[in-house]
C-alpha cells in the first residue's frame, strides 16, 4: 500500500469543517480514486461512492431539480443501501466530468452543509465548457499528481527519519557522506526510469522488473491516447497526439523551447495552439513560459508565445523514449541533449509537485539561459540544472543585487560559493 501526501490534504480539508465541496483534479491513473476512497472509509461512518463512468445510470440523479434534498433522495433510488449520517458522511462523485449537471449541483450540496462532498475528475479542464454553471465559491479545487520522489522513497522503504536526516544536510548546506550520496543518486535514476504512476511503482517495488514496469507505462500511455481519441474534437485528435509525441524530441533539442516545426514541417501556432491547450488542460503536459526579465512577479513578464512543454510524469517521458532509455539512465551512461531534457523534466516534476509555479529565462540571442525561476517571499530564485559543467548564466544572474541566491543542481555533492548553492539533484525535494 503506497503512502501518499494527498491523504494529509484531505484530512486538512475535513478538519477545517469545509464550507465547500473539494474538487480534485489531475491526470488519469495517478491514484485519485484509491486515496479518496481510503480517506472516506477511514474517516466517516458512512461513505457513498458514485462513479459516473462505471455507473452511467447515476447521471440520472442529477437530472431535474438540483436541490440537495432532491439529489440525496434520488441517490437512494440508484444506491438503496446508502446511509446518511449528519456530519459523518462523505459522498464521493468520481469522474465528475462525465456529468456536467453534477458539477453545477456542487453549489447546492455545499450550501446544504449536512454531508461532506468530494468530486474528482481527470479531464475537467477540457470539459468545463459543458457545465451550465460553474459553482464558483462552492468548490475548492486542488490538484493531485503522481508520486513525487519523496513518496517514491517511502515506497522503497525509506521512512521519515531517514529523509529528515538527509534534510539536515540541505539545511546546514553540508556535504552528504559519499555512500549515502551515491545511494540517493541511484534511487533518483531509478525514479527517472519508473516514475510516479502508482500502478507502476507498486508493481516495481514488488518485482523490481524493469520490463514489466515499462509494459505498464505503455498501457497507461495507450489509455491517454484513447482519451485523446474519445474526448478531443474530431479535427484535433491527430494534432493533439502528434504534439504530445513530439515532447521527447522537443526536450532533446539544445533550445528546448516548444517549436511547432518539430511536430510537423511548416506547422504554425495557429494550427496547433488548441492541441497544446488540450494537453495542458488534460494534465498530460506541463507548460512553463519564458520571461522578458527575471523579476517579480514573474507572471507579469511571461511571453505567451515562448514556452516549454514537459511530460507530467518523469517515468512516462522515459517510456516514450523506448525501453532502452531505462538501461542508459540506470547505468548513468546517457549523454547529449536528451540527458539534459530528461533531467530538466525531472526537476520540473519535483518542483511542480511541491507547488511551485515555474518560469524560465532565455535571452533572444541565447547568450543567457536559466532552466527555472521560482518565487520565494516576493524574490526570484534562479535554478540551473547541470551535470558538473560551468554555470555562466547563473553566475551572471547572481550579480543582480535583488536576487538573494540561486541553486545549481548537479549529480555531485553539496557546496556553497557566495550566493550560489550547489545541491545534488535529489535535494530538489527540499527546495
Amino acid at each position: 500500500m503506497l503512502k501518499r501526501k494527498f491523504y494529509d490534504t484531505l484530512l486538512a480539508w475535513k478538519q477545517r469543517k469545509p464550507q465547500t465541496c473539494l474538487l480534485v483534479k489531475g491526470a488519469r491513473q495517478i491514484g485519485k480514486t484509491y486515496i479518496i476512497g481510503k480517506f472516506g472509509e477511514e474517516n466517516y461512518r458512512s461513505y457513498i461512492y458514485i462513479n459516473f463512468i462505471e455507473m452511467p445510470q447515476t447521471k440520472d440523479i442529477f437530472n431535474g431539480e438540483l436541490s440537495a434534498e432532491s439529489i440525496y433522495s434520488r441517490i437512494t433510488l440508484v444506491l438503496p443501501e446508502s446511509k446518511y449520517i449528519e456530519n459523518d458522511t462523505l459522498i464521493f462523485l468520481d469522474e465528475i466530468q462525465e456529468c456536467p449537471n453534477a458539477r453545477t449541483a456542487l453549489k447546492f450540496l455545499a450550501q446544504d452543509k449536512r454531508y461532506d462532498v468530494i468530486a474528482s475528475g481527470s479531464l475537467l479542464g477540457i470539459r468545463y465548457k459543458e457545465v451550465t454553471s460553474i459553482p464558483v465559491g462552492y468548490e475548492e479545487p486542488v490538484e493531485m499528481y503522481s508520486l513525487d520522489f519523496e513518496e517514491y522513497l517511502w515506497a522503497a522503504g525509506y521512512d521519515n527519519a531517514k529523509i529528515d536526516a538527509l534534510h539536515e544536510y540541505f539545511d546546514k548546506k553540508e556535504k552528504v557522506p559519499d555512500a549515502i550520496h551515491e545511494k540517493m543518486m541511484s534511487l533518483l535514476r531509478e525514479y527517472i526510469a519508473i516514475g510516479g504512476m502508482p500502478a507502476v511503482v507498486d508493481h516495481f517495488m514488488e518485482t523490481h522488473h524493469y520490463g514489466e514496469a515499462h509494459n505498464l507505462q505503455e498501457m497507461i500511455l495507450s489509455s491517454y491516447y484513447d482519451d485523446i481519441s474519445k474526448y478531443a474534437a474530431q479535427t484535433e485528435k491527430p494534432k493533439v497526439k502528434n504534439a504530445y509525441l513530439s515532447i521527447p524530441k522537443q526536450l532533446a533539442k539544445e533550445n528546448k523551447k516548444f517549436q511547432f516545426s518539430v511536430v510537423e514541417k511548416k506547422a504554425t501556432a495557429r494550427k496547433y495552439e488548441n492541441s497544446i491547450e488540450w494537453l495542458r488542460d488534460a494534465s498530460l503536459a506541463r507548460m512553463i513560459h519564458n520571461v522578458t526579465a527575471p523579476d517579480f512577479p514573474l507572471t507579469a513578464y511571461e511571453k505567451d508565445n515562448q514556452y516549454k512543454l514537459y511530460i507530467s510524469d518523469i517515468g512516462l517521458l522515459t517510456a516514450l523514449y523506448g525501453f532502452d532509455m531505462k538501461k542508459v539512465v540506470i547505468d548513468n551512461t546517457l549523454k547529449g541533449n536528451a540527458k539534459g531534457g530528461i533531467y530538466e523534466n525531472l526537476i520540473l516534476d519535483m518542483l511542480s509537485k511541491r507547488g511551485y509555479r515555474l518560469s524560465y529565462y532565455r535571452t533572444e540571442n541565447g547568450s543567457l539561459e536559466i532552466e527555472f525561476l521560482i518565487s520565494q517571499d516576493a524574490q526570484i530564485i534562479p535554478i540551473e540544472v547541470k551535470g558538473n559543467s560551468s554555470t555562466i548564466s547563473l553566475n551572471s544572474l547572481l550579480e543582480k543585487p535583488d536576487i538573494p541566491f540561486g541553486y545549481k543542481l548537479i549529480s555531485g555533492n553539496v557546496g556553497v560559493n557566495g550566493k550560489k548553492i550547489v545541491l545534488p539533484l535529489y535535494m530538489a525535494i527540499f527546495i
